[in-house]
C-alpha cells in the first residue's frame, strides 16, 4: 500500500470514529479544511443528492451557483453505481 493511502485510510478510520459526535465532527473538518475546501465539500453533496434527485444539470447549476462543468464532475462520479456517493445514498439517503 502507498504511503499517502495509508494517510487517507488514517483519516477515514478518524473521521468514523468520531462521526457519532456532530459537533465534534463538525469542527474537525472546520479545522482541517480551508473554509473554501469545507464549502466546496458540502456543494458537492448538494450536487449528488440533486442529481439522485433526478434534477437537471442546468437547474442545479442555477440551484447552487455553480458551473455545469463542475456539475458534469459530480455527475461523472455519481455515474458509478458501485462508488461511495451511491452507496452512501442507498444506505442512509438523504
Amino acid at each position: 500500500m502507498r504511503k499517502n493511502q495509508d494517510f487517507e485510510l488514517e483519516l477515514a478510520k478518524v473521521i468514523s470514529q468520531i462521526a457519532h459526535d456532530k459537533d465534534l465532527l463538525y469542527r474537525f473538518l472546520r479545522d482541517i479544511l480551508s473554509p473554501y475546501e469545507f464549502m466546496d465539500l458540502a456543494n458537492r453533496w448538494q450536487i449528488v443528492k440533486q442529481l439522485h434527485d433526478k434534477v437537471p444539470h442546468r437547474k442545479i447549476a442555477r440551484n447552487l451557483k455553480t458551473s455545469i462543468v463542475t456539475i458534469n464532475r459530480g455527475s461523472r462520479m455519481y455515474q458509478n453505481k458501485s462508488g461511495g456517493f451511491n452507496q452512501v445514498l442507498n444506505k442512509y439517503g438523504k
